[in-house]
C-alpha cells in the first residue's frame, strides 16, 4: 500500500554564470503533467499491453519521470486527475473496461500527440530552450548540439508568429513516429544495473515473433529510430534490436553478463549507421564522385574518417575506413551514376550485382 507521494508540481533550480558570477534562478512550479499525459497516451495505445490498470499507468509515469516505480513520487489519485484532465482539456476518449479491469481509448485512432500545446506549455518550453541554448557549446552538450539547435530554431520561429501560420512559410523536416520509445527508461535502467530483460521481437525478414533474453549494453538512435545493442543470452553474441519491433518487455532484477571486450565508445567507431560487428574487419573504401555530388558528400561526410584524396575538373576521389555494411552500400547507391566505387573489389562487385538487378526490373 502506498503511504506517500510527492506533489505533481516540481521546482527547477538552474545555475549558470552571468557576468562572471554564479547566480541561481528558481523557477517554481514547472508542471510535468504534460509529460505524464504523453506517457498515459502511449500506455493506452500500446497494443502489446492493452487495458492497462491504474497501477500500470502510475508505474509507467514513474519510470519515465523518475526511473523507478516505487510509488514514492506519483499517487493513484494523480493518475485519476490526469485522466480527468485529458478528458476535459483534450477530449481524450478514455474509458474503463470492467471486463478487462483496465483503461482504453474508445477511439483507437486517438492520440494526444495530435493535440496542440497550450500557451503555458509553449512558454515553459521556451524557457527551457533558452536555458539550454546558453550551454549548447559547452563540453557536456557538444554531442547534442545539433538537436539543441533544431529545438531552438523551432521555438524561435514559432514564437515570432501564430502557430497556425508558421507552416505557411516554414516547413521543418519531420520523421515518422516510431514506436518503442516508451521502452527507453526501463532499458536504460537495465543497462546501468546490468540486468536481464525479456521481450518479444518481430523480424523484418521472416515476419516471425520470438521471445528474446538479453543483457542490454547500449541504446543508439539512427534516423529517428531507437536501437538496443545487447548481449543475447541464447545466441551468446552481441545483437542489435529495433525498439519499434519490440513488445511485451519484461525488465527483471536478474544479473546479466556484459562481454568484457565491449566498449561503447569503440563499438561503432568503424561503422556507418546501426550495423557493427566484432567479426567484420574495417577496410579502406575508395570511391569517386562527380563534382556536384562530391560537394554534397564533402559537406555531409558518410563517416568521420572520410578524406578527399584527389580533386580535378571532372570528379573528386574520397577514402574512408569503415566496415562494409548495408547502410554504406545504400548511401553509395543513393547517388546513382554520380558515384563509382574503386575499392575494395568485393564492394564494387556487390554494387554491380545490385545495379544489374535494378536493370532487369526497369529495362522493359
Amino acid at each position: 500500500m502506498l503511504t506517500r507521494c510527492h506533489s505533481s508540481l516540481v521546482t527547477i533550480s538552474i545555475k549558470f554564470p552571468i557576468f562572471g558570477k554564479n547566480k541561481q534562478s528558481n523557477v517554481p512550479h514547472i508542471k510535468n503533467a504534460l509529460i505524464r499525459y504523453r506517457v498515459l497516451d502511449k500506455s493506452l495505445r500500446n497494443s502489446y499491453n492493452p487495458y492497462p490498470s491504474k497501477m500500470d499507468l502510475r508505474q509507467a509515469c514513474e519510470e519515465a519521470l523518475y526511473g523507478d516505480s516505487s510509488g514514492e513520487h506519483i499517487c493513484d489519485s494523480t493518475i485519476e486527475k490526469d485522466m480527468y484532465a485529458m478528458r476535459m482539456e483534450h477530449d481524450a476518449p478514455i474509458k474503463y473496461s470492467k471486463k478487462h479491469k483496465g483503461y482504453y481509448y474508445s477511439d483507437p485512432d486517438f492520440s494526444i500527440n495530435e493535440v496542440p500545446l497550450s500557451d503555458d506549455d509553449v512558454e515553459s518550453i521556451q524557457f527551457a530552450v533558452s536555458t539550454l541554448a546558453q550551454f549548447r557549446d559547452s563540453a557536456i552538450f557538444k554531442q547534442f548540439g545539433f538537436a539543441l539547435n533544431k529545438i531552438v530554431d523551432h521555438v524561435n520561429i514559432s514564437k515570432e508568429s501564430k502557430s497556425e501560420e508558421v507552416d505557411q512559410y516554414v516547413q521543418f523536416e519531420t520523421g515518422n513516429t516510431s514506436t518503442g520509445s516508451d521502452y527507453l527508461a526501463p532499458l536504460l535502467s537495465a543497462i546501468k544495473n546490468s540486468n536481464i530483460v525479456y521481450f518479444d521481437y518481430e523480424s523484418f525478414v521472416s515476419g516471425n515473433r520470438k521471445r528474446r533474453k538479453v543483457t542490454p549494453l547500449l541504446l543508439k538512435e539512427y534516423r529517428n529510430r531507437w536501437y538496443l545493442i545487447s548481449n543475447d543470452m541464447v545466441k551468446d553474441k552481441i545483437i542489435t534490436y529495433g525498439l519499434d519491433r519490440m513488445g511485451n518487455l519484461d525488465a527483471t532484477d536478474q544479473s546479466g553478463e556484459k562481454p568484457k571486450a565491449f566498449n561503447p565508445d569503440l563499438y561503432f567507431k568503424h561503422s556507418i549507421g546501426i550495423t557493427a560487428s566484432d567479426d567484420v574487419i574495417p577496410q579502406e573504401i575508395k570511391f569517386k564522385a562527380k563534382n556536384v555530388a562530391a560537394k554534397y558528400i564533402d559537406s555531409q561526410p558518410f563517416h568521420q574518417s572520410q578524406e578527399v584524396v584527389l580533386t580535378n575538373n571532372d570528379f573528386t576521389t574520397f577514402s574512408l575506413f569503415v566496415q562494409v555494411s548495408e547502410e554504406l552500400i545504400r548511401e553509395l547507391m543513393s547517388y546513382g551514376g554520380e558515384v563509382e566505387v574503386i575499392a575494395p573489389q568485393t564492394l564494387k562487385t556487390e554494387i554491380t550485382k545490385r545495379v544489374n538487378e535494378m536493370y532487369k526490373i526497369y529495362k522493359d
